[in-house]
């Protein structure tokens, strides 16, 4: 567990953008239900997440076509969550972060970590869109 002075900016800097925060399984599954769109990011305190992940998510939310909902879960803070989240993520492996995209609660898009470490936010932000584009 991370102390939570620690990953408040890291928090901040999805749910200052629009992301709303699970806390628990119920946040999760509920998170899930909803019709349209989902945008999930599993949210860390690795420099990846920091210099790829959170600002290519918030560079692909300029995209004229956007989920209709953002969430996001922090791993190593919000187990439980996380641990859920990643349950609908099957089969892709447990990584983090990593960003999946549901339509009507269906996996239709997934960026493991490989997917995001050492690429550019820009080319994150690009995969990200080309998915809306589809998607939304």
């Amino acid at each position: 567990m991370y102390p939570a002075d620690l990953v408040k900016p890291m928090r901040e800097d999805l749910t200052n953008i629009g992301f709303q925060e699970l806390h628990t399984v119920a946040d999760v599954d509920a998170a899930m239900e909803k019709k349209g769109t989902t945008l999930v990011v599993v949210n860390s305190v690795c420099g990846c997440a920091a210099a790829n992940a959170r600002p290519g998510a918030r560079i692909s939310l300029q995209n004229t076509k956007t989920p209709d909902n953002l969430v996001t879960v922090f791993a190593g803070v919000d187990s439980e969550a996380t641990d859920k989240a990643r349950g609908y993520m099957i089969p892709f492996p447990p990584s983090s972060p990593c960003m999946a995209l549901f339509k009507d609660g269906e996996l239709v898009h997934m960026l493991e970590r490989h997917h995001i470490e050492g690429r550019p936010a820009e080319m994150i932000a690009d995969n990200l869109t080309s998915a809306f584009n589809e998607f939304c």
